[in-house]
């Protein structure tokens, strides 16, 4: 979230325009009997909102979903165990480099990569995982990150996924020069470390999988830039304001909030909820990424720290 913005005079959302805990569970409910499967808690930063274990307890306790956090890790140290110990299944955790110069530029972060590394080892250590260790690649900044990741978490049960650098929002002043592709990302590490490809785990699975030929572990490329796989998506993001967005890169979200709050939890108004998300998911037409252009990558979008990655 850029500093020039969300400064110390901005104006964040007023306590009552946020979905409560309770709130958040109910939509998960509902979502699950749609036939959702999986919940990811994101951000911006999950780990800022208060006793977010109480909102993990509250989502694990629906039967039959797997529950899963991302995080920037500077905050998972801490809290930790008290997630696992709230039904958490696993967490995802942002690392763009391990050397604190490239970490900052890419990060704009107050807190060092010690930290990140310590929140990792806590969250293996209390049973998160495996845990996933996502890393945004962009040309001219970070690609030596490639292979310092690569060989950091190589022999361990943690996974890097690189990302291809996308035009989120529209304050990361994106440009196509700036992505490395990620065949280029696995071509550098096979170079060293061989790999060989890996089936997808799931249908719809983001991720192309590839394993050390040595057996020493697993990476991922995600590229939704060069292989866009607007065709197989099935991810639905909640707002913390109570709108939904069908696609990472939409201008803008529907409404569930006021319908949420105009009627009392029953069967029945679950049953309108219900209608009503599967009606938006059936008549999406989201296809941003198989069709970019330089003017679409310069339209106004939504910002990734408001609906999540």
């Amino acid at each position: 979230m850029p500093r020039e913005v969300f400064g110390p005079d901005f104006a964040y959302l007023p306590h009552k325009d946020i979905l409560s805990f309770e709130e958040i569970a109910r939509v998960a409910r509902v979502f699950v009997e749609c036939g959702v499967q999986k919940i990811r808690l994101t951000g911006g930063e999950p780990l800022l909102r208060r006793d977010m274990d109480r909102l993990v307890a509250l989502l694990a306790a629906i039967p039959g979903i797997d529950l899963s956090l991302t995080t920037n890790g500077s905050l998972l140290a801490k809290r930790a165990r008290a997630l696992k110990e709230a039904g958490l299944q696993r967490v995802t955790v942002s690392l763009d480099a391990l050397d604190e110069a490239t970490f900052k530029k890419m990060n704009d972060a107050d807190y060092p990569v010690e930290r990140v590394l310590e929140g990792i080892e806590a969250a293996d250590a209390v049973g998160l995982g495996p845990i996933k260790v996502n890393a945004v690649i962009q040309r001219d900044v970070n690609e030596h990150a490639i292979l310092d990741l690569a060989q950091h978490f190589r022999g361990t049960p943690h996974v890097v996924r690189f990302i291809e650098y996308m035009d989120v929002g529209s304050t990361n002043g994106w440009n196509l020069d700036q992505v490395v592709p990620s065949k280029e990302v696995i071509e550098r590490i096979s170079a060293q470390f061989p790999l060989e490809s890996l089936d997808p785990l799931y249908p719809g699975e983001v991720a192309q999988r590839w394993r050390y030929r040595d057996g020493s572990g697993e990476v991922g490329v995600i590229s939704s830039v060069t292989q866009a796989f607007c065709s197989s998506c099935s991810r639905l993001r909640l707002s913390t304001d109570g709108h939904i967005y069908t696609c990472l890169f939409a201008q803008q979200g529907h409404d569930l909030r006021t319908m949420l709050r105009d009627q009392t939890e029953s069967d029945d108004s679950n049953a309108v909820l219900r209608s009503w998300i599967e009606n938006h998911w059936r008549k999406r037409e989201d296809r941003y990424s198989e069709i970019r252009t330089a003017d679409t990558a310069r339209a106004q979008k939504i910002e990734m720290s408001y609906i999540g990655g």
